[in-house]
């Protein structure tokens, strides 16, 4: 599948000009090609109780489920000035749930695998090898 990266961080962009973040001033987006060729996207949204935020990538998962589900292809991420972010731990074990094999990042130091960001993760083959 072809991945237009121009494409994808010009719709992390566009969402991240959505995002809800009166409290950090810091908006994020985040935009991911599925499996079937469709682009999603999601925005942070932060709460007065701080804990309770969500990050781009929950949006974006969120509406990957409400697209009728899928998997992710390729994923970027930008700040407030359209630069390229790395997801946190916790987004990365995220992405890693919902990941086509061989999912790719647009992170901070160029193009890389989920495996390459979160080496070793624990997912959903892991519960299946356990029982």
């Amino acid at each position: 599948m072809e991945i237009n990266w121009d494409l994808l961080r010009e719709e992390a962009k566009l969402a991240m000009a959505k995002a809800y973040a009166p409290y950090s001033k810091f908006p994020v987006g985040a935009a991911a090609l599925t499996d079937s060729g469709k682009i999603i996207s999601g925005a942070n949204v932060e709460n007065a109780s701080y804990g309770l935020g969500l990050c781009a990538e929950c949006s974006l998962v969120s509406e990957l489920f409400r697209q009728g589900g899928g998997k992710l292809v390729a994923f970027a991420c930008v700040d407030g000035h359209g630069n390229a972010l790395m997801p946190c731990g916790r987004c990365r074990q995220l992405l890693f749930e919902h990941r086509a094999p061989g999912m790719l990042l647009d992170t901070v130091s160029g193009i890389k695998t989920i495996d390459e960001v979160l080496p070793d993760a624990f997912g959903p083959e892991d519960l299946e090898i356990r029982k």
